[in-house]
């Protein structure tokens, strides 16, 4: 048994043990229980809790006295009766089993949706009744008062079978377009489905209407998640009768009181799986929530975690035993696990033994039966001598090498190299030798790249570290060590350009310092290459001259500024003078064009604009068509787009058109004066 704790909560594992290699026969397993204790003192609380490969599903019947799991392969389920705590039968099926429900007390009555859409009903004596739904199944709820069960899929529809009449009933038509799981509420019997769009719809039996709606996608979206996609309903419980939890795809897990449509309280896991299962233990208000790599117990009124698990294979489901601390889980492996957790609650009354063997078996992870073995690779074996035992029985082939008895390489190690205790008091003598060098002035090793900003560097930690003496501080960490920036020292497309014109114009103070860096980097080079051990300091000025020459005044600052300035001047005007000259003697030659037949040549203005209007896509073209007039869109009374064009009139016929318009304008204007002479006229007649 194996004991764990997190945050102060003990979890002992029932069904872990020491792992017994594959290849071990029966007679050497038997040797081993015989003269190992920790074999010995496993506990297989129920015989052969297992499945040949994997198990899908695991659940208790209402009484207690049954477990019952469905696996692969072949598909097949299992009762243990924990009475006898041993396997009571196993009935093999046609199909995998996607979800099971125990509709008895007991195991006399149960149902069984399959994945090839079959509803498989088994009674007392085994197989009963085989039917099918219309679409494929994945997820069913039995509804008590009214015996009908539930069915929701690769569908919109909601299948619901009558068990008392033995008959389909009208289906439930949803807004969904794939429902994933559902639940009935235990006190008051609504349905609520889990759609693959992040909605719960929720129905009431008894009008067989639509009674609320939850956009769960929306709600599991906050300031501090992340998703990929869209999230989908994984899980759905009831908790009592205002109460419900749900588990998306992406990892959230969310608590709703069914009064409100924004959630009280987002879990996240944090791992971005699916929550594939949702339990709740009342007497310390936890749920505990589970995709297939966590096990979380957290507090539903804070989101407090209370202690989590994490067991070595994919989970597949989680099972609750009732009033009690232990916790069994089907795994994408043959053995499924059992723990018990006694601050949850007491052990079962049909293994209360528990209760006095968990504070006296309490045990450090333990080790496993390959401590006895040594694994060695070919090349090992040719260095100790032992290359000719490949194919014996002393060497056991696995993976890139062999497994041999630990006794064995011992004493071909001790004969191989019988010196290795020399060795061993030589290599210590070194090291304190290399403690003792440390003590004393070593040469400081420059990097490639950025050799003055790294003895900067070097300079100001060493001003630090006397100033953190004095202060009793901390050390800050170098930026030479943190592997952060351990490229810049490396990269050569980091190197500082000191000849560029924004370091001249930021750093004039920090001049007359480099030079004496570079003088003092020039030293340290030259004694890198003469190899010297040790670093003498470099003969020089006092360190009052130093610092009286490194601490300019503003009027010093100022004068450096300038006289940056103005060497960047003179270097541009130089740089100005020498293109001046190449663009002198450059000679510009012309260039011919050749027009297609068919085409008249206007300006190459007007074809740069062709081109460059050629290249725009068409919705833009269409919108600077629309400004200019030339198309016209409009909505029609079907609710299609109605869409008028005007063809482009060339500059010829432009020039047509303002002609006659000018002609027409000129006849007008000589009608109306022809008019008017003759009203005049007739006036004139009349009054003679």
């Amino acid at each position: 048994m194996q004991v764990s704790s997190l945050n102060e909560v003990k979890i002992y594992s029932l069904s872990a043990g020491r792992s017994l290699p594959e290849w071990l026969s029966d007679r050497k397993k038997r040797a081993l229980q015989k003269k190992d204790v920790d074999i010995r003192r496993r506990i297989e609380l129920i015989q052969d809790f297992e499945m040949p490969t994997v198990s899908t599903k695991i659940k208790v019947s209402r009484d207690g006295q049954y477990i019952m799991a469905v696996g692969t392969y072949k598909p097949r389920v299992r009762c243990f009766d924990t009475y006898q705590l041993s396997q009571k039968f196993e009935r093999c099926l046609d199909s995998e089993v996607v979800t099971f429900e125990i509709l008895s007390d007991d195991y006399s009555k149960i149902v069984f949706l399959q994945c090839g859409r079959f509803v498989e009903f088994h009674s007392q004596h085994g197989h009963y009744y085989r039917t099918r739904i219309p679409k494929f199944g994945r997820d069913f709820s039995y509804h008590y008062p009214s015996c009908d069960l539930y069915f929701v899929g690769a569908s919109s529809e909601v299948y619901r079978l009558n068990l008392e009449q033995g008959r389909f009933l009208n289906s439930l038509q949803t807004e969904a377009s794939e429902s994933n799981v559902c639940d009935i509420n235990p006190v008051h019997f609504l349905f609520a489905m889990g759609t693959a769009e992040g909605k719960v719809e929720c129905w009431d039996p008894r009008t067989r209407n639509r009674v609320g709606l939850l956009d769960c996608a929306l709600s599991s979206v906050t300031a501090d998640t992340e998703i990929e996609g869209l999230p989908s309903i994984s899980a759905l419980k009831f908790d009592g009768a205002l109460n419900m939890t749900v588990g998306t795809s992406t990892g959230q897990v969310l608590v709703y009181d069914l009064r409100s449509s924004n959630p009280l309280i987002v879990k996240d896991h944090h791992y971005g799986l699916p929550i594939k299962s949702i339990q709740f233990q009342h007497q310390l208000d936890l749920i505990i929530s589970a995709d297939s790599r966590i096990i979380k117990m957290w507090n539903k009124d804070t989101g407090k975690i209370f202690t989590s698990m994490e067991p070595e294979h994919d989970i597949n489901d989680v099972c609750l035993y009732p009033n009690s601390g232990m916790l069994m889980t089907a795994n994408e492996a043959p053995k499924m696990n059992i723990y018990y957790i006694p601050v949850l609650g007491p052990a079962p009354k049909w293994c209360s033994f528990l209760d006095n063997l968990t504070e006296e078996l309490e045990e450090n992870p333990e080790s496993t039966v390959y401590d006895d073995y040594k694994f060695v690779t070919r090349k090992d074996l040719e260095n100790l001598g032992l290359a000719h035992l490949i194919g014996s029985s002393l060497l056991r082939a696995y993976m890139h090498g062999f497994f041999m008895d630990i006794r064995l390489y011992h004493k071909a190690k001790m004969m191989a190299n019988p010196f290795a205790y020399e060795e061993y008091r030589r290599e210590k003598i070194r090291q304190k030798i290399e403690e003792t060098r440390a003590q004393r002035v070593q040469l400081k090793k420059l990097p490639k790249v950025n050799k003055e900003l790294a003895l900067k560097l070097i300079e100001e930690e060493g001003e630090e570290q006397q100033i953190s003496k004095k202060r009793k501080q901390k050390n800050l960490p170098s930026l030479l060590k943190d592997d952060r920036f351990k490229v810049m020292f490396e990269n050569p497309d980091f190197q500082v350009d000191e000849q560029s014109e924004e370091f001249r114009l930021l750093n004039p103070l920090v001049s007359k310092i480099s030079e004496k860096r570079k003088r003092k980097l020039k030293i340290l080079e030259e004694l890198e290459a003469q190899g010297q051990e040790e670093e003498e300091e470099p003969e020089g000025k006092a360190s009052d001259a130093e610092s009286s020459e490194s601490s300019d005044d503003e009027k010093g600052w100022v004068e450096e500024v300038r006289k940056q300035r103005k060497l960047l001047r003179q270097e541009e005007k130089l740089k100005r003078q020498e293109r001046l000259k190449e663009d002198q003697q450059t000679l510009l030659k012309p260039q011919f064009f050749e027009i297609k037949e068919g085409e008249e040549f206007r300006s190459f203005k007007d074809s740069a604009k062709k081109q460059k209007l050629m290249k725009k896509t068409l919705e833009d073209r269409l919108k600077l068509e629309e400004r200019l007039g030339t198309l016209n869109v409009s909505d029609t009374t079907v609710g299609s787009k109605q869409a008028t064009f005007k063809l482009k009139k060339s500059e010829q016929q432009r020039k047509q058109q303002e002609a006659e318009k000018r002609h027409r304008q000129e006849r007008k204007s000589l009608r109306r004066s022809a008019s008017h002479l003759k009203s005049r006229r007739g006036r004139g007649q009349l009054f003679h």
